[in-house]
């Protein structure tokens, strides 16, 4: 038996992969520890997708050497940036973040994984970080891979959708090990069984959906070019009671000029029709974006236009990133602008995020419904998600009373990302039927 520490970083997908992984060591017999002074082995599961969490994966890389043990870098710094790696580490073990499913070789035989396995993700034990949440990929990889500034085509590959029929399994054996959340992923979900000739992800969003039991479905991040052809259908499909009314459509930039140097593939109004689209048929629907600051052929003019896309389309949710050079990708040439040029367009676009935030969140102030008691905060609150996929505060109880439940609330203010709420009741789960599901999530 071998005692292992880890520590997670990344995306939703990135955290599948270390459940996985996690999952298969201890169906192995090995045990899972908190504290790296007490472990036999170390992996970290990376994430390089921006310059600063790659700088903040090396350090922990480094840190973690220290301890002299067996230490194994799992993820995407290992097929994005290995030489940096092992320049720091000489003795680390890499395992490619399409190769987790062998990580056991890694821990027990101390051997490189450095290449893709593509094994499909499926069907392996888990140890859930989230032990109500079940993240399951549906795809691996990148169809589009022509962005100009990702580096997911080089740390995820090609492009590979997974079987409807194993995502059903998975999601029927969550539920049964008492899952309230199914969270699907993917690099793109907007691709997802684009090899047919068209994306079907909303017969797999369906299909997820009408599985018996008490749950919701919080469907990933999708590319508005793969968005776009399906979004009648997308909307009849998140129209269903199981389904978060929650879009995270990336647009990355508001000019047309920035997006064809980018080569996402698709304009702002492309964008803005799918978000039109989705929100009038789909009451109450959360919008996520993604902007990209500072491209390096980013005019002022073009920042503004940004800024103008913003303010009209009040996006509820806007993670904006400041551009950095990555590593193999077209974008690494461009000569960047000057740094304090990108953060002051930050700050001004983050200011502006924030305004626009809190009036949307103050629209639900006097709302009265249920929510999903999913995650408890660092200082011990419970926090809450409603069928719009809001962040709620819910005040009158610890985290721990009332995690996995539902709960009715009534929200009495709003702050720019969550909403506080008075606790109202607890609904038993002797209370939940099938037929009564969709009326209680929709109140």
């Amino acid at each position: 038996m071998v005692k292992v520490y880890s520590e997670i970083y990344g995306c939703a997908a990135n955290v599948a992969d270390a459940e996985i992984a996690l999952g298969i060591l201890k169906s192995r017999g090995h045990e899972v520890v908190s504290n790296p002074e007490d472990a036999d082995a170390l992996i970290i599961f990376t994430c390089v997708v921006k310059k600063p969490t790659s700088d903040r994966m090396l350090y922990r890389i480094s840190r973690l050497a220290g301890y002299g043990k067996r230490l194994i870098v799992a993820g995407c710094i290992v097929p994005g940036e290995p030489e940096k790696v092992k320049r720091i580490a000489p003795d680390a073990i890499m395992v490619h973040p399409r190769a987790v499913t062998g990580i056991w070789k890694a821990v027990e035989e101390a051997l490189d994984l450095p290449n893709p396995l593509n094994d499909v993700k499926l069907g392996y034990p888990r140890l859930r970080r989230n032990p109500i949440v079940a993240i399951i990929p549906v795809s691996e990889g990148c169809f589009w891979r022509l962005c100009g500034f990702c580096i997911v085509v080089r740390t995820r590959g090609r492009f590979g959708s997974y079987p409807m029929e194993l995502i059903e399994k998975e999601v029927r054996e969550s539920i049964r090990e008492g899952v309230r959340e199914i969270w699907l992923t993917s690099q793109d979900m907007g691709s997802y069984g684009i090899e047919s000739g068209r994306s079907r992800l909303p017969e797999l969003i369906r299909r997820v959906a009408g599985v018996e039991g008490f749950f919701l479905v919080r469907v990933g991040m999708m590319n508005p070019l793969y968005a776009y052809p399906i979004r009648g259908e997308l909307a009849e499909a998140y129209a269903l009671p199981k389904v978060f009314k929650f879009l995270h459509l990336p647009v990355q930039s508001g000019s047309n000029e920035v997006l064809r140097d980018m080569r996402r593939g698709y304009t702002v109004e492309v964008f803005k029709r799918i978000v039109g689209e989705m929100r009038s048929r789909i009451a109450g629907l959360t919008i996520s974006t993604d902007v990209i600051v500072g491209y390096p052929t980013e005019s002022e003019s073009d920042f503004e236009e940004t800024v103008k896309l913003v303010e009209e389309i009040k996006p509820d949710m806007i993670n904006i990133s400041r551009f950095f050079k990555r590593p193999g990708t077209p974008a690494e040439k461009l000569k960047p602008l000057d740094p304090r040029e990108v953060k002051r367009r930050s700050r001004i676009l983050s200011e502006v995020a924030r305004e626009v935030a809190l009036i949307n969140n103050e629209r639900w102030i006097g709302w009265s419904g249920w929510a999903i008691v999913d995650e408890i905060g660092e200082r011990g609150e419970a926090i809450a998600r409603n069928i719009s996929y809001r962040p709620i505060i819910v005040q009158g109880k610890r985290g721990g009373e009332i995690f996995g439940k539902l709960v009715e609330v009534e929200i009495e203010s709003a702050r720019p990302y969550c909403l506080m709420a008075r606790f109202k009741r607890v609904i038993e789960d002797r209370e939940i039927s099938e037929s009564l599901m969709g009326e209680l999530i929709e109140t």
